[in-house]
């Protein structure tokens, strides 16, 4: 599986809300960092915090390098639409860091 298949792979599981199978996809010591200077070390704490966010992914463009793979998105949950853009690094088959970025004004609301 090539890079980008296995991070829409990932991104399929996310939005179908299938965290085991999104799992499958992050390395054991997956580093997730968001803009707001949040980090997660553990596949397990991140999923278990997007259960809360109940939402859709609507990928707009797929950039790849190799074994980097930038989706530039919609994240649509039931009250809003954010724009979001996530590099997700593959390595050794597994995605080994997610770094996002976006808007967060759209959440504050």
């Amino acid at each position: 599986m090539s890079a980008k298949e296995l991070v829409l792979a990932y991104i399929d599981a996310m939005g179908a809300r299938d965290y085991a199978t999104a799992k499958r996809y992050l390395s054991a010591s997956v580093f997730i960092k968001g803009m707001g200077g949040e980090a997660f070390r553990s596949a397990d704490d991140f999923l278990k915090m997007m259960e809360q966010q109940r939402g859709k992914y609507d990928i707009k463009k797929v950039f790849v390098d190799g074994d980097d793979v930038c989706l530039l998105y919609d994240f649509r949950t039931e009250k809003v639409t954010a724009f979001f853009c996530s590099w997700h690094q593959v390595k050794e088959g597994k995605i080994a860091t997610i770094r996002t970025v976006f808007d967060p004004r759209a959440f504050a609301a």
